[in-house]
């Protein structure tokens, strides 16, 4: 597995059926440059922890847009199973419609070059944090069995955010809210001194 933290985000222009319920070809990830993006990859269509997922990032979508973040999900499907999931009906297993992207990652090149291919050769659980210049800020992988939390990915922008308007970066557990704390030696002995016993 690849390690992509602090480097560019592979490109790429794959299909995909996009959240208006279009399909298109030619779905390219560097036209959201400049945006943040949260790209997450998820093992396959008409399972079983996958459509709790992809719903906890849509039932999240306001909150990812009122930070301005592009939500992108991918895996090996076809863009034309994408569409059928997304037209059946949540108590048939189903999606309905999603207000964000599913890439359609047939030939596997995507999941191989962010380093997130499982030994069946679908995708794992992997969600990756894009900044505005391009660059993979966070990234996080489960196995198969391990449902991701949407919340955390939120509180990773926040704290990215956080860290690009104030200078600060962002001590364990930070919530939007806290005080961060001043890289520096008397930054994080005053930190301390206030907050050690919370940690």
């Amino acid at each position: 597995m690849s390690v992509l933290v602090a480097q560019q985000a592979p490109d790429f222009t794959a299909a995909a059926v996009l959240a208006n319920g279009s399909i298109i070809d030619d779905f390219q990830l560097s036209n959201f440059k400049g945006r943040k993006i949260v790209l997450f990859f998820y093992p396959l269509d008409f399972t079983f922890v996958c459509p709790s997922e992809i719903l906890a990032h849509h039932s999240r979508i306001a909150q990812f847009a009122d930070r301005g973040v592009e939500v992108i999900g991918i895996s090996v499907d076809s863009q034309f199973t994408h569409n059928a999931w997304r037209n059946t009906e949540h108590q048939n297993g189903g999606l309905g419609a999603i207000d964000f992207p599913l890439v359609a990652d047939t030939n596997h090149a995507i999941m191989k070059a962010y380093g997130v291919v499982h030994p069946a050769g679908i995708a794992l659980r992997a969600s990756f944090l894009v900044d505005e210049d391009f660059v993979v800020r966070h990234q996080v992988v489960n196995d198969l069995p391990l449902g991701r939390n949407v919340d955390e990915m939120l509180r990773m922008v926040d704290a990215l955010d956080f860290h690009s308007k104030h200078g600060e970066v962002c001590p364990a557990g930070w919530s939007k809210g806290d005080e961060g704390m001043k890289d520096t030696p008397t930054g994080v002995a005053q930190y301390l001194a206030k907050n050690a016993g919370n940690l």
